[in-house]
């Protein structure tokens, strides 16, 4: 595995008509290119992820699983706002010699996907045979799909939508609320609203699981409790996880990110922007999912021209896009082979050219 940055030196304009001055993303790389440069496996994390997936998405990708080095040449990088080395309200500002902090500006899912097609051209990739992510990353993948159709063989679009909802939304401004009510959270320090944070953590959790996940890990053992039962402890702690791992301004920007999905913008309609996907798509649900219920995902393979849906069970809810591993690997893998050509070779008078021979999938 290779930890690169990516320097772009130029004015980079946002959706939002402001611009930065000058942008690098981190990212990881496996593996090699095939000659042809037609193995390139690319993986979009998550709200909190980082670009290193074989860290959060154990069992899918690494040696001996679904995706290899050995076979891929894989690549992740981290998105615009994020803590983990791409620009972001903690890196900075060269106009001023600060960090940006509060001062840095929105951006949207569109922002992130145009700077990761920089990164695309200047890594000579012409074509990606798989692009995939949940959630967050989802929303990315779908969004990159649309405004370069021609660079995607196949994609995989799990526990993700087509625009964020309502219901989406109205959970991170919760989020915002418990971040706003701590009078640190604007200060310009990296620690700042950590109070906030944690809250805010202990609050999406809740939309992130289910029910049944803490009835069955954080019940009672005994009737005789009045305080310091489990399921406080264990919110706290997940709270206090994130704030040692992450920071208020990004979790901020992200979110912010998360609600400005709509692929409609600009298009006219959802359906219109869905059909001008032209990649071969796999939609994974979570039937427990209630952040992206199901019906999203139908949505996106009603109007996705070549997609199909196959909807999982976890008691993890939304989480488990990132726990269910092998089921994960057994849809992806059998899309990979029932549906889904190796390579597409460009012919000299530009025709497409298809070579359904099929990639290796592990045997388990």
């Amino acid at each position: 595995m290779e930890h690169k940055t990516y320097y772009y030196p130029q004015k980079f304009e946002l959706e939002n008509g402001k611009t930065l001055p000058e942008f690098e993303l981190v990212y990881h790389t496996w593996g090699t290119f095939d000659p042809q440069k037609n193995n390139v496996v690319w993986i979009c994390h998550a709200l909190t992820g980082n670009a290193d997936p074989s860290d959060w998405w154990k069992g899918l990708v690494g040696e001996n699983d679904l995706f290899n080095p050995k076979d891929y040449f894989i690549i992740c990088a981290n998105v615009l706002g994020s803590p983990y080395g791409s620009t972001s309200p903690l890196s900075i500002n060269p106009e001023t010699q600060q960090k940006y902090y509060t001062e840095f500006p929105a951006v949207t899912i569109r922002d992130m996907v145009r700077a990761f097609d920089l990164l695309r051209k200047e890594l000579g990739i012409e074509r990606i045979y798989m692009g995939l992510g949940g959630s967050l990353g989802g929303q990315q993948v779908v969004e990159w799909a649309i405004m370069q159709p021609d660079i995607f063989d196949n994609l995989v679009l799990m526990a993700t939508n087509a625009q964020h909802s309502p219901w989406g939304i109205a959970f991170n401004e919760t989020q915002r609320m418990a971040i706003y009510a701590d009078p640190t959270w604007n200060e310009h320090r990296d620690d700042a609203g950590q109070a906030g944070l944690e809250a805010a953590r202990a609050t999406a959790l809740l939309s992130y699981r289910t029910y049944e996940m803490y009835e069955l890990a954080q019940k009672e053992q005994t009737h005789e409790k009045l305080a310091d039962y489990k399921a406080s402890s264990y919110q706290r702690y997940q709270g206090l996880k994130l704030v040692n791992r992450f920071n208020v301004h990004c979790y901020l920007t992200l979110a912010n990110a998360m609600d400005s999905h709509n692929v409609a913008r600009g298009r006219g309609s959802i359906q219109n922007a869905l059909r001008q996907v032209k990649a071969r798509t796999q939609v994974i649900g979570v039937t427990t999912d209630m952040l992206f219920p199901i019906p999203e995902q139908r949505t996106l393979t009603e109007h996705i021209p070549n997609a199909r849906l196959v909807e999982i069970h976890s008691r993890y809810g939304h989480d488990g896009f990132l726990v269910e591993t092998p089921s994960l690997t057994d849809v992806i893998g059998k899309f990979m082979e029932d549906y889904v050509p190796l390579a597409f070779v460009r012919s000299n008078d530009h025709k497409v050219v298809v070579d359904y021979s099929k990639p290796k999938i592990p045997q388990k």
